[in-house]
């Protein structure tokens, strides 16, 4: 059964990077996945260096580079999806796949794009990972409101996350009331037919819908009624130290960096 344990990624802490101010940990972030991104098709050097960057920064962290590891692998199966690239893109062959009909040609050009494809994924998952197991998502909102992000959009995620775990825990409260009420023969299955399983999650699905809708107007008039205006607001804003700014540029230039090395190289 979900829980609010499985979606909430954040791990408290009290290390270095845990400390570090939100929008420097989600500007690096991205510039790190934009970077990684820009790099061409087997700098594994280039790639090699971003790799232990994020893996020095995960040490700090204290999280566990084995919990980084193990949560990113969840993506590699996405990654995969260019596969296709090993047998498109023209180059010297390597082997050959015989599929009915057609023989498929695996070209050392598309081997070397599939391999940069999937670490280079691999290693953004990572970095998106250690994001949100060091920050919290409310201070992740407020980094994206601070780089300018609209309004509209930062109140959609907030509401998203917020409420996702109410809906979780009404469902789970419906399924123990469903629970509750099945009659279960011993040495037999409860319930009925496939079909009748379906009609009943349907409806199941329907009337967690419709309370979920009518939480929503509530929350929505009674939001209203104390002078929300879609701006979200902190109670201690502050402003980024000389050593966070310095941590920031420090990264960016560096990031900003290997990207030339591997285009002047």
């Amino acid at each position: 059964m979900l829980s609010s344990s499985t979606l909430d990624r954040y791990i408290a802490g009290q290390s270095p990077v845990h400390l570090l101010d939100a929008r420097v940990k989600l500007s690096l972030t991205l510039a790190y996945i934009l970077a990684l991104a820009l790099l061409p098709s087997g700098a594994w050097l280039v790639m090699g260096l971003c790799a232990a960057m994020l893996w020095v920064a995960v040490r700090w962290s204290q999280v566990g580079l084995r919990t980084i590891l193990l949560r990113a692998f969840v993506a590699l199966p996405f990654a995969l999806v260019a596969v296709t690239l090993v047998f498109s893109v023209p180059g010297q062959p390597v082997f050959r796949l015989p599929l009915g009909p057609w023989v498929l040609t695996a070209s050392d050009a598309g081997l070397v794009r599939f391999a940069s494809i999937v670490f280079k994924s691999w290693l953004s998952v990572q970095a998106a990972l250690l994001l949100t197991a060091t920050t919290h998502f409310t201070q992740v909102l407020y980094a994206l409101r601070a780089l300018r992000l609209p309004t509209v959009l930062v109140a959609i995620l907030s509401f998203a996350y917020r409420y996702l775990f109410v809906m979780i825990d009404e469902a789970q409260r419906m399924l123990r009331a469903r629970e509750c009420r099945s009659a279960e023969t011993p040495g037999q299955h409860s319930g009925g037919s496939i079909v009748w399983r379906a009609r009943v999650v349907g409806q199941m699905v329907g009337t967690l819908f419709v309370r979920s809708y009518e939480r929503s107007e509530r929350i929505y008039l009674a939001m209203l009624a104390r002078g929300f205006t879609g701006e979200l607001r902190t109670l201690n804003p502050r402003s980024l130290t000389q050593r966070e700014q310095g941590i920031l540029i420090i990264g960016l230039a560096t990031l900003a960096g290997l990207v030339l090395m591997t285009y002047l190289a």
